[in-house]
């Protein structure tokens, strides 16, 4: 039997292996997520160099090893120069990586393979001000193939639909509840019968608490209608400030997407049990009024 097979993959991460070698995690279309050594990529002007890269998609032919399989040839079909020139293009970039970390096995992994492609041009090419609108569509999506997305039109408690009310009263505006744990949107009522009859946490619950901060909030009727806007396969951008509008109100504000990262960042280190370490990251590059709207 052959110890020689082929793959694509795009690389997610890679770490200094040795003298010269490079370990390379590899999320590949036809046998899910693999680490395997590049020998001698960190030698000047190895042919393996630029082609284990973080996110280059090459087609690869790897040798099986005991332990660590070895990339014997890559020849690279795509990569992102994009992000690379800028650090919030590619620290959102190496957000959704650890995403796909989070989920990917080492089964078949086309779906989220070209999810990720996808949602990586899409950075690439994104105007400055819908770089963190962006994120967070690619997050949603990561989390809806991964089946833990959040429910965003009905109370996950009583099953009452929940529509954003825009536009209403200033004084006394819409809000909903959001449960981290419960999975979703709940109802004000729900989330009061929530906190009120909360008996002794669970083990993990509270472990999680703990670690990930508060499982419940409120959000508005921007937000919500943001977050309902996420499960499309398309963000709709307004000419005018390239940021999605909502019906009944003007065009959604840098600080409402800022809430909405936050959001699905809690949640998804919750339901992922792992914290995303380029938040710390993100939370400095939106900063910029470069990426406000």
């Amino acid at each position: 039997m052959s110890r020689t097979y082929k793959a694509t993959g795009i690389n997610l991460k890679a770490s200094p292996m040795g003298e010269n070698d490079r370990l390379i995690t590899i999320l590949t279309k036809e046998y899910g997520l693999l680490r395997a050594i590049a020998p001698g990529a960190r030698k000047h002007k190895s042919r393996l160099g630029g082609r284990s890269g973080l996110f280059v998609v090459n087609e690869l032919m790897l040798s099986k090893g005991k332990s660590l399989d070895k990339m014997i040839q890559a020849d690279t079909q795509q990569s992102f120069p994009g992000l690379s020139r800028d650090l919030a293009r590619l620290t959102a970039g190496q957000y959704l990586a650890e995403l796909v970390l989070c989920e990917a096995s080492e089964q078949p992994q086309a779906e989220l393979f070209e999810l990720l492609i996808a949602h990586l041009e899409r950075l690439e090419n994104a105007p400055p001000s819908t770089v963190l609108a962006c994120l967070a569509h690619g997050t949603f999506h990561i989390l809806a193939l991964a089946g833990v997305a959040p429910e965003l039109r009905y109370c996950c408690l009583s099953r009452t639909p929940i529509n954003p009310q825009l536009g209403g009263d200033k004084d006394h505006p819409w809000r909903v509840g959001f449960s981290i744990q419960a999975g979703g949107v709940i109802t004000l009522e729900q989330l009061e019968q929530l906190e009120n009859n909360a008996g002794p946490a669970d083990y993990e619950a509270g472990r999680r608490k703990r670690i990930y901060g508060s499982l419940t909030t409120t959000i508005g009727a921007p937000e919500l209608a943001l977050l309902q806007q996420l499960g499309k396969a398309e963000l709709v951008f307004t000419q005018a400030s390239s940021l999605p509008s909502m019906a009944g109100e003007s065009v959604a504000s840098h600080g409402l997407w800022r809430r909405v990262e936050r959001l699905l960042r809690n949640y998804a280190q919750f339901h992922f049990d792992r914290p995303i370490r380029s938040a710390a990251l993100i939370d400095s590059c939106f900063d910029s009024s470069a990426y406000a709207s």
